[in-house]
């Protein structure tokens, strides 16, 4: 029997796409039971088959059959990462050789249109990705995923290679291993791109030798979710300083040493907030639980090259100045993004905080100042600013210490602002008795009024009243159309 009659179903497929699934099946089964007859057909197999094809010999581990389909793969995307929830070597292996062929080639096969390995692990169905496989399918993904989305490359286009670094063992995993060492000795042949570096736990030696080993141009997003001393992050800054297309920073729980001196603090600070004079495109920053800057805010903010977009400070120690050089920090002045929850402001001047609502009133879309332990006084003092918020569409200023009169003018302050759709308030003060429990009823009825006065304002989309946390659940009781329980 010569190979056009052993491939008789796929070469049929080919002619009729409308073909019974069943005859789809019954080709993929045959060609997966002979990986010789898989190998030979490959340059005639119908592009629809490939998919669902692929997926079976990646869960089978036929090796030799991935080898020879990453060569004559005919979409402009192969998303691997969707199928590598549990990572196993020999088939990375032998996707990897598959490339190296294709690299070794020079000129690739005509039927290879192969651009982009993505090893990212994304939340995707592999064959629904490709399903269809219309004409338009990979000139679309080609405008998404080449080397044009990846500044690293130097407007060079080769084949690239996507991942995602989540760095949480102590040790690298060996696919991540083998990958980043394959990817170093084929540089100039392939570009190996890494957006996203996420660090949960691991000694900082073992990340230093990770980011020796990847392109530090290419990250635009780093999250370092450990609870370092400050000492542990000024050995990781000059590897930021080195990522000249960074975008986005998200520092979780980075303190001070109690027993470090207030010479070493300060030239550690001065270490790292320089490295952000070296990030030209940098617009996110997000601090949670960050302790190291009270009282040294400026000296980053005095660094930053770029206008941000976005600043979340949520539960960090910061003073009075802080606040004033974040209100006059040049680069606030197109600002989407503010949130401030958790810190207390009880204490200071509203004065920062109006100015720095004026500051970004063009543009400003989310502001949370949730549990701030803000006044009457000082809301008082900020609502003419928060009036002229006109892109303003999230509110949330649930959990501070508010009167019925007081949230009353704030609602009359906010019928200017029609892009709003959420908006979080605090249950007046009045909901609560001398000893600061909640009375239910007195809540439901200053909620239903605080509702009527609003909707005789405006119409709006979705607003809730809510209470402090409960002591024992820690869940907040709310209204919106009436009174919601905490789970006590």
């Amino acid at each position: 029997m010569d190979l056009s009659s052993r491939v008789f179903p796929c070469r049929f497929i080919k002619m009729s796409i409308s073909a019974p699934p069943r005859l789809l099946e019954l080709a993929r089964q045959s060609l997966l039971r002979d990986q010789a007859l898989a190998i030979s057909a490959m340059e005639r197999l119908p592009r629809e088959l490939f998919p669902t094809l692929f997926v079976e010999a990646f869960s089978r581990r036929c090796c030799e059959t991935l080898k020879m389909m990453v060569q004559a793969w005919p979409f402009t995307r192969l998303p691997l990462g969707s199928l590598m929830k549990s990572p196993h070597l020999e088939t990375l292996k032998a996707v990897l050789e598959g490339v190296d062929v294709l690299l070794a080639q020079g000129v690739r096969p005509r039927w290879s249109k192969l651009q982009v390995l993505d090893l990212r692990n994304v939340d995707e169905n592999f064959c629904s990705i490709l399903s269809g496989a219309t004409a338009s399918f990979p000139e679309a993904l080609s405008q998404k995923h080449t080397a044009e989305s990846c500044p690293g490359t130097g407007g060079q286009q080769p084949l690239m290679v996507f991942v995602d670094l989540c760095l949480k063992n102590r040790t690298l995993d060996e696919c991540l291993t083998h990958l980043l060492e394959w990817g170093k000795q084929r540089k100039g042949l392939l570009h190996v791109c890494c957006k996203e570096l996420q660090v949960f736990g691991m000694p900082i030696h073992r990340i230093i030798e990770v980011l020796n080993m990847v392109e530090l141009d290419c990250i635009q997003e780093v999250e370092v979710c450990c609870p370092w001393e400050l000492s542990i992050l000024v050995k990781f800054a000059p590897y930021l300083g080195q990522m000249r297309n960074l975008r986005k920073l998200v520092l979780f729980n980075i303190r001070a040493s109690a027993c470090i001196t207030p010479e070493n603090k300060g030239q550690f600070i001065a270490r790292f907030t320089s490295q952000f004079l070296k990030l030209d495109y940098f617009q996110n920053l997000s601090m949670h639980s960050v302790s190291f800057l009270e009282g040294h805010l400026d000296q980053l903010l005095r660094c930053l090259q770029a206008p941000l977009e976005m600043v979340v400070m949520t539960d960090c120690l910061l003073s009075e100045s802080d606040l004033k050089h974040l209100s006059w920090c040049p680069s606030i002045r197109q600002l989407k993004e503010l949130d401030l929850r958790g810190i207390t402001l009880t204490h200071f001047s509203p004065e920062p905080l109006a100015v720095l609502l004026e500051q970004v009133e063009a543009t400003l879309q989310t502001l949370d100042l949730e549990d701030c332990g803000i006044v009457d006084s000082q809301l008082g003092a900020i609502l003419p600013a928060l009036s002229c918020c006109s892109q303003l569409s999230t509110f949330s200023f649930c959990g501070n210490l508010i009167s019925m009169a007081a949230l009353e003018n704030l609602l009359r302050h906010t019928v200017g602002l029609s892009k709003l759709s959420l908006e979080l308030y605090p249950a007046p003060l009045e909901s609560y008795d001398a000893q600061g429990a909640l009375c239910w009823g007195r809540f439901a009825q200053l909620g239903a009024e605080l509702m009527k006065t609003l909707r005789d304002l405006r119409q709006p989309k979705i607003i809730v009243f809510s209470t402090v946390p409960c002591p024992r659940c820690g869940i907040r009781a709310s209204y919106d159309v009436e009174p919601s329980h905490c789970l006590c």
